[in-house]
């Protein structure tokens, strides 16, 4: 079921994109945001020149992530799902608890933070995700992570 969530999440954002991006004024770095149940998620991806080697077709990311529970109830964040899509469109999936050994307790205008990585195999990709959050009434929803694009200096770049 949550696979099917995420494939037409997938879908639905390559037909009619709904996330807000914009530039930050300090480093030219793209954030997404997507608001899910009064609980805001906001990514900001950057390239790690220095774990990369091109050469090698060895493409490093970090993303920072910030969840801000802008609601009336307290959340934890259970689990966490990401659809990994690649240049050439080769798709990884990884599912787990919690977020760097983490299940966040939030309490209603707090916020969680952390940054993560990924690997691909090519210069560009996009990730998109969910994290179930469960309430203190026991009851489960899935905050969308927004999906994000993964670029280093040697994606190729096109306009369409």
């Amino acid at each position: 079921m949550l696979l099917d969530k995420c494939a037409t999440l997938v879908q639905f954002l390559s037909v009619a994109p709904q996330w807000v991006w914009h530039l930050s004024a300090k480093k030219d770095i793209l954030m997404y945001e997507e608001t899910t149940r009064s609980i805001r998620i906001t990514v900001k991806p950057f390239y790690l020149d220095d774990q990369s080697s091109p050469e090698d077709e060895h493409y490093v990311f970090a993303y920072q992530v910030k969840i801000e529970n802008q609601g009336g109830e307290t959340v934890q964040l259970r689990n966490r799902y990401w659809q990994i899509t690649d240049g050439y469109g080769r798709q990884q999936e990884v599912r787990g608890e919690g977020v760097v050994g983490e299940q966040p307790v939030i309490s209603p205008g707090d916020s969680f933070e952390y940054t993560s990585g990924t690997p691909l195999g090519t210069p560009s990709g996009i990730m998109v995700g969910t994290y179930e959050m469960v309430t203190s009434d026991g009851e489960s929803f899935d905050a969308v992570v927004p999906a994000f694009s993964l670029d280093s200096p040697f994606a190729h770049k096109q306009l369409n």
